[in-house]
């Protein structure tokens, strides 16, 4: 006897979530210069001379500001390309990520 073969049709259901985002955060310090701190904005998150300068003015007078949110894989890259820029000028400028 042939042994009979059965055929499903089987569904698998995928649940796809929005990706989580990510705020980049500059710290104030002592240390590095506002024009550094615009300087990365522009080039690294690509932000206008006047937004740069705004988030550079948050960041002096509050201690703290978001530069934008992104991706996981943006925030990570984009912080560990201004925090080289700062180590290779000597600037002690710290700039965090966090989940929001």
């Amino acid at each position: 006897m042939a042994q009979q073969e059965e055929q499903f049709n089987v569904k698998e259901r995928i649940e796809l979530r929005v990706p989580h985002k990510w705020a980049v955060i500059f710290w104030n310090d002592d240390f590095t210069t506002m024009e550094f701190v615009v300087k990365v904005l522009t080039e690294v998150f690509l932000k206008s001379q006047q937004e740069a300068e705004q988030i550079m003015l948050k960041v002096h007078h509050e201690g703290q500001a978001t530069a934008g949110t992104y991706s996981y894989d943006i925030a990570v890259s984009r912080t560990k390309q201004a925090m080289s820029m700062a180590h290779e000028a000597g600037f002690p400028l710290k700039i965090t990520y966090k989940e929001v």
